[in-house]
């Protein structure tokens, strides 16, 4: 990592006042666990009109330090057009780790961690687009490891929940883990949910470049991670949760993608037992599942077709029935949701061979918190960043382009979230 007596600590934002406010308010909040956490001056690179920033800047700044007088009262901003690579050179000269938050990530996500490598500086995303995490592995990671800084993707809602939360549960069980199914519950208030479509923008692109995906993990020619015990059975596309009392429908999300390498990353580097995991999202009742899946249809059909890719970027809420939105969530709708995401593992008991048993052991375990998008992903991208500098002797060795849980397997973040709000517990745990 780059010495950070010669660096300034930093955050980049490209978002709306709203998010810009979170994220900020995130990073100064108190108690801090040290005075190193406090991570100023602050550099954000925003969608603004350049002659408006420095009045945006000042306005979110101020709210965001209201409260704690231990700040100083003048925050330097530094101001970076990401389409000027020289631009994002002298930003990232200055930093000790950037916060990258600028998606979609396949357009604009690049020259970022190029320009972190190339500058000795570590970065970190909240990127839940697989193509694009995928892909830097491939291109940067040797190069990040040659420079000794840590490119860290998916640190927000996508995916240090589920992958801190295999982690988590791995280190819990009184055994092996060999097997964990995950269920998202997103919980909302009386006046529903509503996503930003940022999200959406993302899931098109996605989508509509699954071929890329495909070409690029063929490409690489990994061998299989083995299969310790008996293999994790895939639901149906629509199966019933008895034990949370609710129809669920495979999460298609990156935190598969990210769990699955993380535990490639264990096995390999840490010689641990890879577990096999299954990411599934509740969709309450019947009705509900056949809302979805006239969406989910729209969406596919949609999705293959340029014009299809332009008619769902440009109406979300009409295609989405109302779950995304250009404006996003209203302040009522963000304070009263919330996400719970259960983990139902099983494996082996100390002394029980995986080999030709079926596992005998069983725990549940869940991670609780407040709204996902705008008041989880900033709690997890700045606790990540918090744990990257003053975790160090936890680290990989060496730098070079990680998930989450590859990362930070060995460090207190599980911790640190849990300190602010990020609940990590164990439900039950038996012998069968």
């Amino acid at each position: 990592m780059a010495d950070r007596q010669q660096t300034l600590h930093l955050v980049e934002i490209r978002a709306s006042d709203f998010t810009g406010h979170i994220s900020i308010k995130e990073m100064v909040r108190g108690p801090m666990d040290s005075e190193e956490d406090a991570i100023l001056p602050l550099f954000l690179l925003l969608p603004l009109p350049i002659e408006e920033l420095p009045g945006w800047c000042g306005s979110v700044v101020e709210r965001a330090i209201s409260g704690r007088p231990t700040l100083p009262s003048e925050v330097g901003i530094i101001i970076c057009d990401i389409t000027t690579p020289a631009s994002l050179d002298e930003m990232a000269k200055q930093a000790a780790i950037v916060l990258n938050c600028v998606g979609p990530y396949r357009f604009y996500g690049e020259p970022v961690v190029k320009a972190c490598i190339e500058n000795g500086t570590s970065c970190i995303d909240i990127s839940g687009e697989p193509q694009f995490l995928e892909l830097m592995y491939w291109k940067y990671h040797q190069k990040a490891a040659e420079k000794g800084v840590y490119i860290i993707g998916s640190s927000g809602f996508d995916s240090i929940p589920a992958d801190m939360g295999v982690i988590y549960t791995s280190n819990k069980i009184n055994g092996t883990l060999t097997a964990v199914e995950s269920f998202l519950t997103i919980n909302s208030g009386p006046e529903g949910l509503c996503i930003h479509d940022g999200t959406w923008k993302s899931a098109v692109y996605g989508f509509g470049n699954q071929n890329q995906l495909k070409k690029l993990r063929n490409q690489s020619n990994l061998k299989p991670v083995p299969i310790v015990g008996a293999k994790l059975k895939r639901r149906w596309p629509v199966s019933y949760c008895r034990e949370l009392g609710s129809y669920s429908i495979p999460f298609l999300g990156a935190d598969v993608s990210v769990v699955k390498r993380t535990q490639r990353y264990l096995h390999e580097n840490l010689d641990q037992s890879p577990v096999q995991y299954a990411a599934y999202v509740t969709v309450g009742g019947i009705t509900s599942v056949i809302k979805l899946m006239f969406a989910g249809l729209f969406f596919l059909l949609f999705v293959k077709f340029g014009i299809g890719r332009q008619l769902l970027i440009r109406f979300p809420w009409l295609f989405s029935f109302g779950y995304f939105s250009k404006q996003g969530p209203t302040q009522k709708q963000i304070d009263a949701a919330s996400f719970t995401m259960t983990f139902f593992g099983q494996g082996y008991s100390h002394g029980c061979s995986a080999e030709n048993n079926k596992p005998n052991i069983r725990i549940c375990t869940q991670v609780k918190g407040p709204e996902a998008g705008y008041i989880a992903t900033p709690i997890a991208m700045v606790q990540a960043a918090m744990t990257l500098l003053n975790d160090v002797s936890n680290l990989p060795i060496v730098g070079g382009v990680f998930t989450p849980g590859a990362a930070f397997a060995k460090t207190k973040l599980i911790d640190r979230l849990s300190r602010r709000g990020l609940e990590f517990s164990v439900i039950s745990s038996s012998e069968v």
